[in-house]
This record gives structure tokens, sequence and C-alpha cells, in this order.
């Protein structure tokens, strides 16, 4: 089922939160039906495989970017919050990899490798790709080519707005007084602001998976700028993120048990559930454009006949 031209107006009759005139239970009952019949586990897993090669030349990605901005030890900074997030040991993994590739290469190579990192992170995005498809029940009839331009620039995008989100985090407060000197605001707009930088952090990233979200499928979607499933994509890969590293750090000791590749195992188990968290809010998203379709209030052109194929699904 290929991509069919656009119907500028439908996708705005129709809100994402209408939740496709479901109820909660009735969404609920839907989406875990589609996912054991989408096999969304293993195709986590598959994802996983994938985000292994692409995190490090992401990360590298990231890094050069980083290394443009006039500021110092910028990165350290920014990989303090993925201590927070990840469970030590692969906190830790993680930042030694990265710092022995940089370590590694010369400027120039750097330079040059910057390439193959987007270029590995690309692989990644067509592997999410590829696994939104059969969430939404479609055929990719896209060329090679078309879809390997659109996975980099999903990677550029992504990344755009990730590292928007992160410099919020570190320079949100600076950023805060700055403008608070710049208008004479006093020191209750100053807090105010501390606090406004988490729902713009919060809203960047969502804005980051709903551009996946619309752009991967071959399958036309209407735009919404947070839909229900990247919301809970985004809010259940966070809760599973710190419940990994609560529960490793109370209950669990990796190195104990497989040695001094515990944090190699620890990465992939939160890159698989990563993958988890992502295919289920495609599945949600995919769940209420069907029930509107049914209803001839499709979002989304080709939903009207995907309802039809997977009504009883």
């Amino acid at each position: 089922m290929g991509r069919v031209g656009r119907r500028p107006g439908r996708a705005a009759a129709v809100s994402y939160w209408a939740l496709g005139g479901l109820s909660l239970n009735e969404l609920g009952r839907r989406v875990f039906r589609r996912s054991r019949k989408d096999e969304i586990l293993e195709r986590a897993a598959a994802l996983s495989y994938y985000f292994v090669f692409a995190l490090i030349p992401a990360l590298l990605f990231l890094t050069t970017l980083l290394g443009l901005l006039p500021t110092p030890d910028l990165m350290p900074q920014l990989m303090s919050y993925v201590d927070r997030v990840l469970p030590q040991d692969a906190a830790s993994l993680l930042k030694r990899t990265l710092a022995e590739v940089v370590t590694g290469a010369s400027g120039g190579l750097l330079s040059i490798g910057v390439l193959a990192a987007v270029l590995g992170a690309s692989s990644g995005m067509l592997s999410i790709m590829r696994a939104l498809n059969n969430a939404y029940g479609v055929t990719d009839n896209r060329t090679w080519l078309r879809k390997r331009l659109i996975a980099f620039g999903l990677t550029l995008g992504f990344s755009v707005f990730i590292l928007t989100a992160m410099l919020m985090l570190v320079f949100g407060g600076r950023i805060g007084e700055t403008i608070g000197d710049w208008f004479g605001l006093d020191s209750l707009s100053t807090r105010a602001w501390h606090l406004l930088q988490w729902p713009i952090v919060a809203f960047l990233g969502l804005t980051g998976l709903t551009l996946v979200y619309y752009l991967a499928p071959a399958t036309q979607r209407g735009w919404c700028w947070i839909t229900p499933g990247s919301t809970v994509a985004l809010v259940s890969w966070l809760v599973m993120s710190l419940g990994l590293r609560f529960y490793v750090s109370r209950f669990a000791n990796y190195n104990a048990t497989y040695g001094s590749i515990g944090g190699v195992i620890l990465l992939m188990l939160w890159l698989y559930w990563s993958g988890v968290a992502l295919l289920m809010g495609a599945e949600i998203d995919s769940a209420i454009e069907g029930a509107a379709a049914e209803q001839g209030r499709e979002p989304n052109p080709d939903m009207a006949a995907l309802a039809t194929l997977r009504r009883d699904a």
C-alpha cells in the first residue's frame, strides 16, 4: 500500500486526542492486540541491534556539532544527564567508548568521520522506518534513494531537536537570567523561567518523535505537533530508563552475573526497551487513526483501507 497524494485540510478535521472515538479501555485493548500481532517485542530486539551500530556514530556527530559552539566542556555537562538516566555501568561504558573514539581520531579524520557518523545513524533510522511501516500495516514502495534521503533528513532533524533540548537543560537557567537582565524582570519571573524550561524541553522531545512518526512510515498521516503516541512513547521511555536504573542499583548486579560485559548487557537492555517504547507509541497512533477511519473521519487517507484490513485485529 503506497503513499497517496496529500489532501490538505483532512487532517485538521480530526483531533488525535479524540482517540478516534475510542474509550481508553478500548484503545488499550486494540493496542495490545495489534502489538501482539505486529510482534513489537521481536522487532524492538532487531531495532536494538541497529541502535548499537547507530548510537556511537550519532554521539560522534553530536560531539562534532557541539565542538562548533564557543562553550568548553559542554559534552561532559550533557553526558552528566546520561548518568541520571542510564544505569551506572551502561553510562560508564557509553562515555568511555565515546571518549576513545574522539581521542583516537585526528581532527581531519574526525571531520571526515562526521559523514560516516550520519550515514551510520541514518541506517538506524532506516530500521525504525521498517518497523513503523509494520506498525501501520503498509508496504513501503518508495525508492531506495528516497528512503535513504528521508532517513538522512530525519536523522539530522531529530538530532537538532534533541540537541536543542539538551542545550536547554544545560543553559536554560543562564538563558533565563540573561533575558531577565535584558528586560529588567524580577526574580519571580526568572524562577518562572526555570520552571518553564522543562515544558520546553518536553515539547522539543515530543516534536522530534512526532516528526519521526509523521515522515518515517510509507503512509500519509495528518500532522499534529504532539500526538498521544509520541507522548506515551516519551513518558514510558523516561519511566523505563529511571526504573531500570533504580532496579540495577538496588536489586541487580550485572557485573557479578556477566562480568566485564555487564555494561554491554545493560546498554542493550536499555536500547531494547527504548525500541519497545518507540514502537508502542506508533501502535497507539495507528490504532487511533484506524478507529477514526472506521467512522469515516480518517485523519489519514491510507487508513480507510487499513481499517478494513485490520477491523478485527
